[in-house]
């Protein structure tokens, strides 16, 4: 069954930039040449809210692991982290010295990396907002920034036409991919973080193995990607194109499997859910669109069987299966444990996440504090010192 177009959402001003669900799926964040930052909520009927904050366009945004903030990043050169609620506050921080193209969370919540024209890609806590370290080889614009799944590498995309690997603990470029024959928009690892599938303003989609660096797949379309996103399996890959498409790429077989059609105008960015039933969509045409997958549950199945049949396609989609079966196996025994074990470690692991998130709004609460009491020190400071102007004048 072909993907379906679910919901509909309007209310943005200017071309959407920037789309990403929570982990729950209850809500969508979107950012807009506008300025604002919408939240809409997944949920019939539930209204949607606009965070304004940002003195120039939103460029990203995206959700913290626990869905409890809200990073996004503006032409304002700031980034600022929200608490996605009705009173929708949120901290500032002066992050770079150009615009901020690119915002996104390592799978922890604690660091977040930032990309800009300024030609670097920042590195900072989530908690104390604080700024840790520059990586800058990059020598023209920097499009778009990624953690790998387990934190240690980070993938940056630049209009120089490279995609840089780097070691976030030495904080060293370990390799560079130049075969792009055009500025790279968007870079992003797959769920095993073993490679990387780029996006490039010369049509193509090119999926590198990090580990090896050599190219595994190249997909050549008709017009700029800007955009791409790994289902969490790792077996599709949905990118948003400059002719008004979705399409979809099945990893394994090494092909086009679908090609969505509902933007008026370029497809300026593209998310599949964490969980990989939905897919989210923005354009220049200033709306959101919201798809239902509908591949799941059979083809995980059919890969599966296929798998097991080993029957392989060529050598690069042979090196993806290889990739993937990882995935699949762990499900498959995954499903065999001992139900009652699993209700018990989801039961910690959701405490645990609950426990993360408060963390989460009380830091970004505290930081709010912090500003609120500045800017009252700063009035206070200002009252005395007129205070004193008034006595001096009475006395002279």
């Amino acid at each position: 069954e072909d993907p379906t177009l679910e919901r509909h959402f309007k209310g943005h001003r200017d071309a959407i930039t920037s789309v990403d669900f929570s982990l729950n799926k209850k809500q969508l964040a979107s950012g807009s040449m506008d300025s604002c930052l919408m939240i809409w909520s997944m949920r019939p009927q539930m209204r949607a809210y606009r965070f304004e904050g940002h003195k120039d366009a939103v460029m990203c945004v995206q959700f913290s692991p626990s869905g409890h903030l809200v990073a996004s990043g503006s032409r304002d050169k700031t980034v600022r982290l929200w608490i996605p609620s009705v009173k929708g506050e949120s901290t500032v921080f002066k992050a770079h010295t150009g615009t901020v193209r690119s915002v996104h969370f390592s799978s922890d919540g604690q660091s977040l990396v930032t990309a800009s024209d300024d030609k670097t890609v920042k590195v900072w806590t989530v908690h104390r907002q604080k700024f840790l370290f520059s990586l800058s080889q990059h020598i023209n614009w920097v499009r778009c920034a990624r953690f790998s799944p387990d934190g240690r590498l980070i993938a940056s995309a630049s209009d120089d036409k490279t995609v840089k690997v780097w070691d976030k603990t030495s904080r060293e470029c370990i390799h560079s991919f130049c075969e792009h024959g055009g500025f790279v928009n968007h870079v992003d690892f797959h769920p095993s973080g073993t490679c990387i599938a780029v996006a490039c303003t010369d049509n193509t989609v090119k999926v590198w193995d990090v580990r090896m660096n050599r190219l595994l797949q190249h997909y050549q379309g008709n017009a700029v990607v800007n955009s791409l996103s790994f289902h969490p399996s790792g077996n599709y890959l949905v990118t948003a194109s400059n002719d008004s498409t979705l399409k979809i790429l099945d990893l394994l077989e090494g092909r086009l499997l679908y090609t969505l059609h509902g933007h008026q105008g370029p497809a300026t960015c593209v998310a599949f859910s964490r969980s990989g039933d939905f897919i989210a969509s923005g354009g220049s045409d200033e709306q959101v669109m919201v798809w239902k997958t509908n591949f799941d549950a059979a083809d995980y199945g059919d890969v599966l069987k296929t798998q097991k049949s080993g029957r392989s396609v060529d050598e690069t989609h042979h090196a993806l299966s290889e990739m993937d079966c990882g995935v699949h196996l762990k499900k498959t025994q995954d499903s065999t444990r001992n139900q009652q074990q699993q209700e018990e470690e989801t039961s910690l692991t959701n405490t645990l996440e609950h426990i993360l998130g408060q963390l989460d709004v009380l830091t970004q609460t505290v930081s709010i504090l912090e500003q609120r009491l500045t800017l009252t020190e700063d009035k206070l400071k200002e009252c005395l010192e007129n205070q004193q102007k008034i006595i001096q004048n009475k006395t002279s």
